[in-house]
């Protein structure tokens, strides 16, 4: 495990796991947010963002957490090492969203875009989550079990999964 995407829906609990998976493995964490948004909350500029993405991947090891723009998120899959699909219900996707939203009116979630809005990021999250069902499906799954064929591939679908994957799987 050096090089590792991490991706699913919002609100699956992609940036808690990377972060621990960091912490545990010692490989540098690359939130794809932190690629995504400038410090004000917009979008850098598509050209910046790829510079910086392949800078990442032609490092030797890195953890990526995200999706972000569909060329990206395939040049990952195929850099990758390891694949790990947080699928969670749509149900938990949401209520994980809804949930950051609240605590977030008291305390920027962790690992947030620094001056990204919360609500705004969160009305985001809820239009991509209503759009998850035309990508996140069992043709992705097909794909994504043919793309690891020489690589590792977990999938999280519960989140008492997801709870103990870092500790049950990598420590």
């Amino acid at each position: 495990m050096k090089k590792v995407a991490v991706f699913g829906k919002p609100g699956s609990g992609k940036s808690t796991l990377s972060r621990e998976l960091a912490s545990v493995t010692g490989i540098p964490l690359y939130p794809l947010d932190s690629m995504v948004y400038q410090k004000s909350g917009e979008r850098v500029e598509p050209k910046l963002f790829d510079e910086a993405h392949e800078k990442v991947l032609s490092s030797d090891c890195w953890i990526i957490d995200g999706f972000g723009p569909l060329e990206s998120f395939n040049k990952r899959l195929e850099l990758a090492d390891t694949f790990i699909y947080i699928d969670l219900p749509y149900l938990t996707s949401y209520w994980f969203v809804t949930k950051r939203l609240l605590k977030g009116l008291f305390v920027k979630p962790e690992g947030w875009p620094a001056g990204s809005s919360v609500f705004k990021g969160t009305l985001a999250s809820y239009k991509v989550l209503k759009l998850c069902p035309a990508f996140w499906n069992e043709s992705f799954m097909a794909r994504l079990e043919k793309l690891s064929a020489d690589k590792t591939l977990y999938v999280i679908r519960s989140v008492d999964e997801l709870n103990c994957f870092v500790h049950e799987r990598i420590s």
